[in-house]
């Protein structure tokens, strides 16, 4: 059987798409689904393969934060093991992220099958608009705030569950993971900064999880050569892109605020939405 160059390359244009939108509040989720839409690219391989792309732009953070990572770890388990008398700052964060992963974590289990059922088109114009709305408004509501947390190693273990509570949301394709840390860092009154750092860690447990039973299920036995290399070059190219934007993405948040994603979402939903209903799309 011969490589199907076309397949690889619609495979390639989905992992840029992820690797760009998985840490902008734009819904990474939402984008591929609709790309996928448009460009027929579906099916158990292409579900597979969304997951396995998510993981190499999760990888991203891995690198980008690799110090603090190491570190946070190995400070964790030294203060287990010394009793509390090492390892605070490395403790603190890690209960934190743990907390923050929580709220996610039980919605996830306990209605996997309902929240896979919303992973179309329509529902992705949903959380287009519905996110972009409480994009503006909650943004507005933060610039209220004077003295936000600017310290990752300052969250509370109170603002990370806020922040889970609002990852919660993102389970809605559309609603975007990033978006829905951001405005819960926001609530919960961390600095856009230090939300979006914040929501980048918390991402770790929430792919590697959610994406376990959909690895473990699927059919390996349908693999052929050139869906092996869709995969590895999509792994890569999701990994590569997303390492350039989230660096690109924190040095933006400091110098301009969220709501420019916040008008793109709402363009591009309400767009969708005409299309849909002149029947000048199908989704």
């Amino acid at each position: 059987m011969g490589i199907d160059i076309i397949f690889i390359l619609k495979a390639i244009i989905i992992a840029i798409v992820e690797g760009f939108t998985e840490f902008i509040p734009v819904s990474s989720t939402g984008h591929m689904i609709l790309v996928g839409s448009a460009i027929n690219f579906h099916g158990e391989f292409a579900k597979m393969f969304e997951v396995v792309i998510q993981l190499g732009a999760i990888l991203a953070v891995v690198v980008l934060y690799w110090k603090k990572i190491k570190d946070s770890v190995i400070e964790f388990f030294k203060y287990i093991i010394t009793g509390g008398k090492n390892g605070l700052t490395g403790f603190r964060f890690g209960i934190n992220v743990i907390i923050g992963s929580i709220p996610a974590g039980i919605i996830g289990m306990l209605f996997y099958d309902n929240i896979k059922s919303l992973f179309e088109p329509s529902a992705v114009i949903v959380g287009f608009i519905v996110g972009g709305i409480l994009l503006l408004i909650i943004e507005y509501m933060f610039s209220k705030v004077n003295h936000p947390t600017v310290d990752i190693d300052k969250i509370t273990p109170m603002q990370a569950l806020k922040v889970g509570v609002f990852q919660v949301l993102s389970m809605w394709p559309g609603m975007s993971r990033s978006a829905s840390t951001i405005m819960g860092g926001w609530v919960a009154g961390l600095s856009t900064p230090i939300a979006a750092e914040f929501s980048f860690f918390l991402a770790i447990p929430a792919m590697i999880v959610s994406s376990g039973k959909d690895l473990f299920e699927f059919n390996y036995s349908i693999m052929n050569l050139s869906l092996w290399i869709a995969l590895i070059l999509g792994f890569i190219v999701a990994f590569i892109v997303a390492l350039i934007v989230m660096e690109k993405f924190i040095a933006f948040l400091k110098k301009k605020p969220m709501r420019v994603f916040a008008i793109y979402r709402l363009i591009a939903g309400m767009i969708l939405a005409v299309l849909v209903f002149k029947g000048m799309i199908i989704l």
